[in-house]
């Protein structure tokens, strides 16, 4: 059994590699945006994403967990739980993320229907593929609020989500046993702790799973749990108590039963570990099973609440799906689009969708929720509830702009949250943290620009006076965390680790804690820069001088001597001296090289133009970068001598020719990378979405707008890809986009009228996000060199 799963695996990857997702829909309606998105979209190639059941941000995710390729590295299909080439499906679990990278994350408690009656444990190694079955791909569906599959195994598989319960139906085929199992331990990277308790009177299987681990391989320091979640399952047909088993052992009849994974010697869970149980339905009387379940991350007593008061009993899967897709109409309605052929119509909605679905619903319907301390909290005065899963360092680029663009008080619940986490954790505010965990995984610190950037597009309604203080604490006063290098280099625990060395020699020198000193410097002045931002609206006008700054110390790193070509931004020692410097190399750079990360100044293109040696000088280092010696597009897969836009290092980079004078060179690099990167195919995400980081890039691109600045609301201008689009905000504020041409791709700009008025320049004012207004673009095949050529966006580096 187990070959020729392994043979039908590896058939599915020659043939899943390129194949679109099987969708055959019928002509989308305007009032119904649901039916243009893909969820499989991202499932390969890196993208992490996931196609399972889920509401816009919710705490639920139900979705499959499959099981690892063959000759994978790691257990696992992928972070997301699902990878299109894989085939194996091990359980349908309640909690994911999506586009993370490492490893996974969440993708808790996997419930999986089995036909074979259970006899070795399924944690057991002899257990091998018994209890997964074959998934194929002509037989699944997904849609926002639903995903279905038949399984080879014969049963049926629908799924359905609110924001804090799951609701599934498993039909059963006859002549076959019909378990279901519950793997309470097998979250995504182990656990160190679960329980079960099944109780066939209620028709009740309830239990918790304790687990973290997030990008846990990488440092053993930091492979630990930090986080709790509690289920409550309701069946509507009675079934009978199977057992549980735990590791190896198997206990028939067992109610109870309670066990983890542990994270093994390299961080993922040994082999037979493991703990679980199931229950047993007469697939004569009861073939077809109905269960509804709630989950909290406080207790059990939530997660039954949680379940009351948003799928109580006689709620159907079909009520479920169709409230779900409802919510999601809404969400993604709020930015209506006509014209464009299907496919980019599909992929601009689903990367609308994919930059929608984080950071997730973390408190429970009653506004209790479990903090970073450890205590039950309540929510904030005025917050409407608590978030969590945020990847900052990905994020505070362009997603959490566009979050807060369609819903403000969302954006604001976000940054009182954030504000809520650092406040239970000792006052530090973590990169990157996964439900109550401070992981901190990547570098810098994203959490002044994120909330700068929530502020500058109307997100008004969180603590603005103690988030700033707080922040601005953490960027003065070095702590034992900063200066420990614990979980170094990738997940290093302090908020700035080497703050002490940043403000020694104003920027970071090589040996300092951390993970690329030259990245860690870039990250951090963009960090200043948007804490600066946050100290104008916070009424600190000698914070707002002092960080502004800051935010020019990257000019410590840029050597004009580095190359024989020109100068770069590189690292640089504690004593001043430069050491060897290659810009093909990652060596002191984050997930990019030298060459790529010498364009991260995004605030202050003007003071980065001046160093390079004026426009001329940049504009031919732009070229160089962004296209090959024979003229081509050098947009991703090129070289680390050129842009990857697949990554978030590179992908302020092109809106950079607005600043040079030539914006006719962003609209064709940007359209090159909309066109080479994303399309409507299960690879047509090049590299992880990142919580919708990625996703969100598209969306700005395609709208023909993008906010380069980190904390400010001005917009650059690129070029639409569709006639016309409307975004619409809550308080009713519209913006309007439409781009006449004559030709179905057409990315120059010949002419611009904001608001009715001739225009000539390749920006808009930051009021235009806040008051709304019009953007009527005349578009052609080739460049108009002269429009935007004679002013360019403004540059916000401190005075000098």
């Amino acid at each position: 059994m187990r070959r020729s799963l392994l043979l039908a695996a590896s058939a599915l990857m020659l043939m899943g590699q390129t194949a679109p997702a099987p969708t055959e829909q019928p002509a989308p309606s305007p009032s119904d945006p649901a039916a243009e998105v893909n969820p499989f979209i991202g499932t390969t190639n890196g993208g992490n994403v996931y196609p399972g059941a889920t509401m816009p941000f919710g705490m639920v995710a139900f979705s499959p967990e499959q099981t690892a390729l063959p000759g994978k590295r790691f257990p696992i299909a992928a972070p997301g739980g699902y990878e299109w080439r894989a085939n194996g499906v091990r359980g349908f679990s309640l909690t994911h993320i999506s586009g993370t990278g490492c490893t996974g994350a969440s993708g808790d408690i996997p419930i999986m229907p089995v036909t074979v009656p259970v006899e070795t444990s399924p944690a057991s190694v002899d257990a091998g593929m018994l209890y997964s079955s074959i998934l194929s791909h002509d037989r699944e569906r997904a849609s926002p609020g639903a995903y279905s599959v038949t399984l080879d195994n014969g049963v049926a598989v629908d799924l359905g989500a609110s924001d804090r319960t799951a609701v599934g139906r498993f039909a059963f085929p006859a002549g076959k046993p019909a378990n279901l199992l519950f793997r309470t331990s097998d979250s995504e990277v182990g656990s160190t702790a679960s329980d079960i308790r099944i109780d066939p009177a209620s028709r009740t299987v309830s239990g918790s799973v304790t687990s973290g681990n997030f990008c846990g391989y990488l440092a053993e320091d930091r492979r630990e749990s930090y986080y709790t979640l509690h289920f409550v399952a309701v069946f509507d047909q009675p079934f009978e108590t199977g057992g549980t088993w735990r590791d190896e052992a198997v206990q028939k009849g067992a109610a109870t039963g309670s066990g983890g994974t542990g994270y093994g010697t390299r961080g993922h869970p040994a082999a037979g570990k493991g703990a679980g149980g199931w229950i047993a339905f007469d697939p004569e009387r009861s073939p077809t099973v109905n269960v509804r379940v709630g989950i909290s991350y406080v207790d059990e007593a939530g997660a039954r609440a949680n379940l009351q008061r948003e799928s109580p009993a006689g709620t159907t899967l079909e009520a479920t799906q169709a409230a779900t897709r409802a919510a999601w109409n809404r969400t993604l309605g709020q930015v209506r689009i006509t014209g464009g052929s299907p496919d980019d119509r599909t992929v601009f909605y689903t990367a609308l969708y994919h930059s929608l679905l984080e950071p997730n619903l973390y408190s429970d319907a009653d506004g209790r929720y479990r903090g970073f301390d450890g205590d039950v909290h309540a929510l904030s005065k005025g917050q409407q509830a608590q978030y969590a899963n945020y990847s900052g360092w990905d994020v505070y680029r362009s997603q959490l702009q566009l979050v807060t663009l369609l819903d403000p008080q969302r954006g604001s619940d976000i940054a009182q949250s954030l504000l809520n986490q650092a406040d239970q954790n000792g006052g530090v505010w973590d990169r990157w943290t996964h439900l109550t965990g401070a992981t901190g995984v990547m570098n810098g610190d994203p959490s002044p620009p994120s909330l700068a950037a929530i502020h500058a597009f109307g997100g008004r309604s969180f603590d603005l006076q103690r988030a700033y203080a707080s922040l601005k604490r953490a960027a003065t006063v070095p702590t034992a965390k900063d200066l420990s290098r614990t979980g170094c280099p990738v997940l290093c625990v302090g908020q700035r680790p080497g703050l002490d060395a940043w403000m020694k020699h104003q920027y970071m020198p090589v040996g300092a804690p951390g993970w690329g000193t030259a990245a860690d410097t870039l990250e951090l002045v963009a960090a200043d820069f948007g804490l600066s931002e946050l100290a104008t609206a916070a009424g600190d006008r000698a914070g707002a001088r002092l960080f502004r700054q800051r935010s020019g110390w990257w000019r410590n790193l840029f050597n004009p001597k580095a190359t024989p070509e020109g100068g770069y931004i590189q690292p640089r020692n504690a004593d001043g001296s430069w050491p060897t410097f290659d810009p093909a190399s990652f060596d002191e750079f984050v997930e990019g090289s030298g060459a790529q990360y010498l364009w991260m100044v995004p605030f202050d293109p003007a003071g980065l133009i001046r160093a390079l040696g004026g426009r001329d000088a940049a504009t031919r280092r732009l070229d160089a970068f962004f296209q090959t010696p024979d003229g081509a597009w050098a947009v991703t897969k090129s070289g680390p001598l050129h842009a990857e836009l697949d990554n978030e290092p590179s992908i302020a980079t092109p809106w950079l020719y607005n600043f040079v004078g030539q914006p006719w060179k962003t609209q064709a690099a940007v359209r090159a990378a909309m066109r080479q990167i994303w399309t409507n195919r299960p690879d047509g995400i090049s590299g992880n979405d990142d919580l919708g980081q990625m996703s969100s890039w598209y969306v700005w691109s395609a709208l023909g707008v993008y906010p380069v600045y980190p904390g400010r609301a001005e917009l650059v201008v690129g070029s639409p890809l569709f006639p016309a689009a409307t975004i619409t905000r809550p308080d009713g504020t519209r913006i309007e986009i439409r781009g006449q041409s004559a030709a179905p791709d057409a990315p120059y700009v010949q002419s611009l009228r904001v608001d009715g008025r001739a225009s000539d320049r390749s920006w808009l004012p930051a009021d235009f996000v806040a008051k709304g207004g019009s953007l009527d673009f005349t578009l052609g095949t080739t460049p108009d060199r002269d429009w935007g050529s004679r002013t360019v966006p403004p540059s916000f580096g401190p005075k000098r």
